[in-house]
């Protein structure tokens, strides 16, 4: 598949990816991709992330990719039973822990547990040995439990801005493979 073949949602995490993010640097370079805006980024409530991702991928012209980041990901995975059939593939970074009791701020832990359903459509996990938000070895369990490819990222923080992660070639590269091998 190629991007013009496609509807990219970024759907960033808590409080939002800033404009050196690598979502949003993505965002301004692949012309078929929008952001799935929330009202609150941040005090984030489940019901209402997951409904405006819903609406986002209803709202879809063209088979929908999802690219998200941290408590993104947990917002498009408890939306998939509502419209994983219009989902094409799902590229997942940094999947926080959102059942760790430990978790800040707690609020986030309202998005746990993820559900361990295989995805209807492919998926690729991009995780981290040094996460502050989730381990390796939950994101690989959660990424086996969805039938997803899993990308070691090796000690790379939350890969975000703050991370180092801003303009994230390395993430470019693997997100355009991962795309080339989806179906229109």
């Amino acid at each position: 598949m190629k991007a013009s073949e496609a509807e990219i949602l970024i759907v960033p995490g808590y409080t939002n990816s800033g404009p050196g993010h690598w979502q949003t640097r993505w965002q301004s370079r692949l012309a078929t991709s929008r952001r799935v805006e929330q009202a609150e980024w941040s005090k984030p409530v489940r019901e209402d992330w997951v409904r405006r991702m819903i609406e986002e991928v209803e709202a879809a012209t063209k088979p929908v990719v999802i690219v998200a980041h941290s408590l993104g990901v947990a917002t498009a995975i408890h939306a998939v039973p509502q419209v994983g059939h219009k989902i094409a593939g799902a590229f997942l970074v940094a999947p926080p822990d959102v059942a760790n009791p430990d978790i800040r701020p707690k609020h986030l832990m309202t998005f746990g547990p993820y559900p361990r359903d295989p995805l209807p459509f492919p998926s690729l996990v991009v995780a981290s040995r040094n996460d502050p938000f989730g381990t390796y070895e939950h994101a690989d369990d959660i990424a086996n439990a969805w039938g997803s490819m899993i990308v070691d990222a090796g000690d790379s923080g939350h890969i975000n801005a703050e991370s180092g992660h801003g303009p994230w070639p390395e993430g470019g590269m693997v997100f355009a493979q991962f795309l080339s091998r989806l179906k229109p």
